[in-house]
């Protein structure tokens, strides 16, 4: 039997550009025009994939996502405008099981040969996560904001007051689909005294990436920031890849590191890029003061940096095939040789958080 796919969406344009494109994919293709529909629809039919719109009338997509994951868990794909708003509703999505996002067709302006082929990556890769695994997932217990007391905050300004000369090693995460709840779950696992820069590369639109920092901070006792061009590189501090650009790294004359935002997208797909995020790190820091993490997420991105690291002497880390949500971007480090050790999600928590 083939696989079947619901397209929910409230404009007959959408509904009919996304047909036209999942349909080369050869599956069977039914429509819902609000959250109520779908959720009729989702909960008595078991769908290999849903897309899911956020503002539409009757019923808005985060609560038919927050339905449908209760009744009958589903790989569920939201289509968002490139709007800030629409990034914190993105989020809430994700936070209510929706494993990824898709800009609306054609509101990406580098072209829509590049929205089409993400969206028919995404909706292919998403087919085929099994049920048991999205069940798993939503028995994860949810991420609290955690309030800065007193204590800790005079402990965070300890460490603000830090400079980059002091880093001992320098934490490099690269993740993508499925990737920004265990971020979140990283974030806000490290300790106050967590002495040392993590940088995050998650593939995410540049509209996207300030609210995900965001949210990151209001989980994190570590202060948490979207990057920018000449930031100092600080101990203790968390550092988000702007979306648009790839996050580089330069030492300065003085010795102070600094992050460079590089705007030439070059031979990547996805900018910001792991890849380029790893190698410019190699560049700086000596590799065996490096640790590298590969999260969940379709395709390639990060594994030949993973085996230049690893190579020249860094410890780095892949998620396995048993929790990755895809294990694409994992696999491809681990069969390419740039993988020191393969562990579960709940191992690379456990193993980042008590990094000394």
């Amino acid at each position: 039997m083939g696989k079947s796919i619901l397209i929910v969406d409230d404009s007959a344009l959408v509904r009919k550009q996304l047909s036209e494109m999942i349909e080369t994919l050869g599956f069977e293709i039914e429509f819902a025009k609000n959250g109520k529909e779908a959720v009729d629809k989702a909960t008595s039919h078991q769908y290999d994939v849903i897309t899911m719109d956020i503002n539409m009338p009757i019923m808005d997509g985060i609560e038919a996502v927050s339905q449908i994951m209760q009744a009958q868990p589903t790989p569920i794909l939201m289509v968002s405008s490139l709007t800030t708003e629409d990034a914190t509703i993105t989020m809430d999505a994700l936070d209510l099981g929706a494993i990824d996002y898709i800009a609306k067709p054609g509101t990406m302006n580098v072209g829509k040969n590049e929205n089409r082929e993400e969206i028919l990556s995404k909706v292919s890769s998403l087919s085929r996560i099994s049920t048991r695994r999205l069940k798993r997932q939503m028995s994860r217990p949810p991420v609290r904001e955690r309030r800065r007391t007193q204590s800790s905050s005079a402990e965070t300004k300890v460490l603000e007051a830090r400079t980059s000369k002091e880093i001992e090693k320098v934490v490099l995460i690269g993740s993508s689909t499925g990737g920004p709840g265990l971020i979140e779950q990283i974030c806000s696992s490290l300790p106050v005294n967590f002495k040392h820069p993590v940088c995050i590369v998650q593939h995410m639109p540049e509209q996207f990436t300030a609210a995900f920092a965001q949210r990151l901070d209001r989980a994190a006792i570590l202060p948490v920031l979207e990057s920018k061009q000449n930031m100092e590189l600080l101990p203790g501090h968390i550092y988000v890849a702007r979306g648009g650009v790839h996050m580089h790294f330069a030492k300065k004359v003085s010795g102070k590191i600094v992050i460079r935002e590089e705007k030439d997208k070059g031979a990547s797909f996805f900018q910001p890029s792991v890849n380029e995020m790893m190698n410019s790190a190699a560049e700086v820091f000596e590799c065996k003061n490096l640790v590298g993490v590969i999260l969940t997420g379709i395709g390639d991105d990060g594994a030949d940096a993973m085996v230049r690291i690893k190579k020249d002497g860094a410890y780095t880390i892949a998620e396995s095939e048993e929790s990755a949500t895809v294990y694409g971007m994992p696999k491809e480090a681990y069969d390419r040789g740039g993988v020191s050790e393969q562990l579960s999600f709940k191992d690379i928590l456990k193993k980042v958080s008590t990094l000394r």
